[in-house]
């Protein structure tokens, strides 16, 4: 399946949550401190992103509860959120170019999400960046 989830090492020992479509990012996370954590992440976007409303904020819209957000950058290209009913962001994308691939993002995020695989490549990610062994020194 090309859609999944990544559970990726961040600094300080933190988590990331990514959702990719073949190797490309679509949305990612803040950090998270336990990897608990960003399990609880994907699982809450895979049970309410489907049925979350978009909102258009560069439009003027607003919304309440779990949600996705259009947002306008400075320089005028648009991004997506998506909001848990707390009003905390969980991911958010990168800037497009067009309001429609912003929605395209949303969209992908709704109709792949609660499929997608998981995988955890922060321990991966935590031994690779691990300093090499010494040899022990011989008397």
């Amino acid at each position: 399946m090309p859609h999944l989830f990544k559970i990726v090492a961040a600094a300080s020992g933190q988590y990331r949550v990514q959702f990719l479509y073949n190797s490309e990012v679509i949305v990612w996370s803040e950090n998270y401190k336990s990897k608990a954590s960003a399990k609880n992440a994907i699982a809450s976007i895979q049970k309410n992103a489907p049925d979350a409303p978009t909102v258009d904020l560069s439009a003027g819209e607003t919304g309440k509860g779990y949600r996705f957000e259009i947002e306008a950058s400075k320089n005028g290209e648009h991004f997506v959120r998506f909001r848990a009913r707390n009003g905390e962001i969980m991911v958010r994308s990168e800037t497009y170019s067009s309001k429609a691939s912003a929605r395209n993002a949303i969209e992908s995020v709704k109709k792949n999400g609660p499929k997608a695989d998981t995988v955890d490549e922060s321990l991966t990610a935590k031994a690779d960046a691990a300093p090499p062994k010494k040899a022990a020194a011989r008397a």
